[in-house]
């Protein structure tokens, strides 16, 4: 039965109970605030690529060459042949020429680095593309003409480190080292480790074609190249 007498006793229990639940409120907020904060939030790797991300770093290419009175060498100019056909396979950034200052043959440096330049336009690179600063040589007579520019090199992950009991299947997910022998060769083959950083330039459109292509529109003629013989997918009938 309900009396008087019992009155502050429920209130002081209710009190108690608003306070508990507080409590347990501030308690699960503090810790959904935690875990978005920490590693537990951040969404589970799930493609091998993911797990074993490919690594992509920067490195100078270098090419150092003596300094001539005369000028560039044949044996340089051959090497500055080489090294402009990488630059243009890897489609690499700006070339930088180094010329060395306070030398002891200031225009021996002034015609070999010219000499450079020259060669690598030639080669194929764009004089736009090549941009030339000076460097404190201090008297050093064997300082040398430096061409560099930035490549990129890939290094993939190691794999093999660590086996689990593949025979475990009870979660339903494939085993650790999943992916990871792919993503190696990935790294290993690609031929500019750039293109895993940014998309390539694209090339200028070719007018020409583009043009002949509107031209048979207009005509109502088919635009497509005429196929030859080697594509019509016949059966070679050799004579055994």
């Amino acid at each position: 039965m309900w009396s008087s007498e019992m009155e502050p006793i429920v209130k002081q229990t209710r009190k108690a109970l608003v306070l508990v639940a507080g409590a347990c409120l501030a308690a699960a907020l503090s810790a959904c605030a935690s875990t978005a904060g920490g590693d537990a939030g951040k969404p589970e790797a799930v493609t091998p690529t993911e797990r074993f991300p490919i690594d992509v770093q920067s490195q100078p290419e270098e090419l150092r060459l003596a300094v001539h009175g005369s000028g560039l060498s044949a044996n340089q100019a051959g090497a500055l042949g080489a090294f402009a056909a990488k630059w243009l396979d890897s489609e690499g950034g700006e070339i930088t020429l180094k010329s060395p200052a306070n030398g002891v043959d200031p225009g021996a440096a002034y015609r070999t680095t010219e000499g450079a330049r020259d060669a690598l336009v030639s080669a194929g690179v764009s004089s736009e593309r090549i941009r030339t600063v000076g460097y404190d040589a201090a008297g050093d007579a064997s300082a040398p003409v430096v061409v560099a520019y930035a490549r990129y090199v890939a290094k993939g992950p190691q794999c093999g480190q660590s086996w689990e009991n593949l025979t475990s299947t009870d979660q339903n997910r494939e085993y650790a080292n999943f992916g990871c022998a792919v993503t190696a060769n990935m790294a290993a083959q690609i031929a500019d480790p750039g293109d895993l950083l940014r998309p390539r330039e694209m090339t200028p459109a070719d007018a020409g074609r583009r043009q002949v292509v509107l031209d048979h529109y207009r005509k109502g003629e088919t635009t497509s190249s005429a196929k030859d013989s080697q594509a019509d997918g016949a059966v070679s009938r050799a004579i055994p």
